[in-house]
């Protein structure tokens, strides 16, 4: 999995999100497209059916992140059917593989290039079915903000070139489409870029495929972000940008023809469900880590839309994130970052301390007082360090962002001052480090050697407590986020890297005209393969982990007439 916190993957994460703001804005690839690469009104599998007259397609979003979670969920949705038992154990229903696949965005971490594709999701889905037998699986994908990190250019270069990957074959030549299915149903493919906007020539090709609808035909939409969740978790009045643009899309240009909304980006299973039987249905379990259902909370949408079901359940969301106590387990590196920090602000405040025991606490706050007024530039390092940290801070904290954000910085100049306190103390009373004896050997030389010693083994103790304390105090920061207020829910979990709990969809048109839609859940992911020996149309290893679970029914079979 894609270690978040890792220091040198926080500077990357940090600047493609800074280049692709600045640039990705500017330079926007769908313009091009529209003008260079011609594509066919929309696809149509209209006429295509089962021998039981049964239409079957696949939706998957979010992964090309770890191997055992994107791999997992490639397999099964290789394999020629899936036996999903209910919740309750008692029914089971056979599901054959989809006729179609669509990718729903997010379909590489951390960011888009040709080599983590190639690594992150083609490998996965190549070593679980290489060839495919007529008819061939199609796949069609949409972009989501990390496929757009480099200006989409990797997965145009993948997806929109008519090329075979996985053993399914890609039609689709601009980063939108448009599926006709059969029983009138349509699936919709959108692309909202980085900053949530639906360009005119997009706009203006569903529009053209709105008039090929009929006045009773219905819509699967598919959207690289949920904003019925994030409208309802900001607790807006109006609409975000994002969601503004889908409800033109659903009304100026759609007709109200949509049965079912679509999206991933927050990487966890909940439908809503209004009393019109409309579904939004957020399904972003393909391999990515793990997000909580409980934050953001979103219980009652703009609409009306009352959630239904949660995959993990919120209980369990809420045990997860208590992993963040032991943040270093999850994330052993990030201690380089605190323990470095720590480092520099005991270096900004040195006092020698060193002889000074707690009995004598208030001569110690003394001395690095007077320290700190006769280098200003310690003031400055504190400023940035409880500033920054509130800059960081979340806006789902809403009126506490800032006080929080603040006292989580404090918490980390306190713990700097006891433990780089405790480092000179120790090293100076209680190790006694003195490379240099007096000529009588009774006491130590008062030369550069032994000042060097001290110094070097009270940074080397500092360092090494801030590596062990700061992982703590930002992962006890993180748990009160994201269980208390709601917020934090990305780094929260996206810091624990969790690789279970996966989800896709499975759905069905049935020769009556109805969608029935099959929401599979993997609650843990093997982390054990063995080779099969199998042919290139079969999956290359089969799970070898007996703590592995089977695929099950999130929830019974939804079922909505056309």
């Amino acid at each position: 999995m894609v270690r978040w916190l890792h220091p040198g993957q926080v500077l990357r994460t940090g600047l493609d999100a800074v280049v692709a703001t600045v640039f990705g804005a500017r330079a926007d690839h769908r313009l091009i497209e529209a003008v260079v690469r011609p594509q066919q009104p929309y696809f149509d599998y209209s006429e295509e059916s089962g021998a039981d007259g049964d239409f079957w397609l696949d939706y998957v979003s979010d992964i090309g992140d770890g191997w055992d979670s994107t791999y997992a969920v490639a397999r099964l949705l290789a394999l020629p059917e899936l036996r999903l038992p209910e919740e309750d154990g008692k029914t089971a229903h056979i599901t054959p593989r989809g006729r179609v696949l669509v990718f729903g965005g997010d379909e590489v971490y951390p960011g888009a290039s040709r080599e983590t594709y190639e690594e992150r999701t083609v490998q996965p889905y190549e070593a679980a079915m290489r060839r495919s037998q007529a008819p061939h699986p199609d796949l069609f994908v949409i972009p989501g903000n990390h496929d757009w990190y480099d200006g989409l250019s990797a997965f145009m270069r993948l997806f929109c070139a008519q090329r075979w990957l996985a053993g399914r074959r890609t039609r689709q030549s601009r980063s939108y489409f448009a599926l006709k299915l059969p029983k009138n149903w349509w699936l919709i493919g959108t692309d909202v870029q980085l900053n949530s906007d639906i360009d005119v020539p997009q706009v203006e090709y569903f529009r053209h495929v709105a008039e090929q609808m009929g006045p009773d035909d219905r819509v699967i939409l598919c959207n690289a972000e949920p904003a019925w969740v994030l409208a309802a978790a900001a607790r807006r009045h109006k609409g975000s940008y994002l969601e503004n643009n889908l409800e033109y899309l659903e009304e100026k240009v759609l007709g109200r023809r949509i049965a079912v909304f679509l999206a991933g980006d927050l990487h966890h299973y909940r439908r809503h469900e209004d009393d019109t039987g409309q579904h939004r249905i957020t399904a972003g379990g393909g391999g990515a880590f793990m997000h909580p259902t409980h934050a953001p909370a979103a219980p009652v949408l703009r609409d009306g839309s009352t959630l239904r079901k949660s995959f993990p359940t919120e209980a369990t969301s809420r045990k997860l994130a208590r992993k963040n106590l032991f943040l270093i387990r999850y994330s052993p590196l990030f201690g380089l970052i605190t323990g470095l920090w720590y480092l520099l602000l005991a270096l900004a405040a040195y006092a020698e301390v060193g002889s000074l025991g707690i009995s004598r606490l208030p001569e110690v706050v003394t001395a690095v007082a007077n320290s700190m007024v006769n280098r200003p530039w310690t003031l400055i390092l504190g400023m940035v360090t409880m500033g920054g940290l509130a800059g960081l801070a979340d806006a789902a904290l809403g009126k506490w962002r800032a006080l929080l954000g603040v006292l989580h910085g404090v918490a980390h100049i306190v713990a700097a001052f006891f433990i780089a306190w405790g480092a000179t103390y120790f090293t100076v009373s209680q190790l006694g480090v003195c490379p240099v004896l007096s000529p009588d050997g009774a006491h130590c030389a008062d030369g550069w050697l032994h000042l060097a010693g001290k110094f070097f083994f009270s940074c080397a103790f500092t360092f090494v407590g801030g590596f062990l304390v700061g992982p703590f105090i930002t992962g006890l920061y993180l748990w009160l986020s994201v269980n208390f207020f709601g917020a934090h829910s990305n780094e929260a979990f996206g810091s624990l890297a969790l690789p279970d709990f996966k989800n896709f969809l499975r759905m069905r048109i049935g020769k009556d005209g109805a969608l029935t839609i099959y929401s599979v859940g993997l609650e843990r992911v093997p982390r054990k393969w063995k080779p099969t020996g199998a042919g290139p149309m079969s999956p290359a290893f089969d799970p070898d982990d007996p703590n592995a679970t089977e695929p099950f029914l999130i929830e019974p079979p939804i079922r909505v007439c056309r």
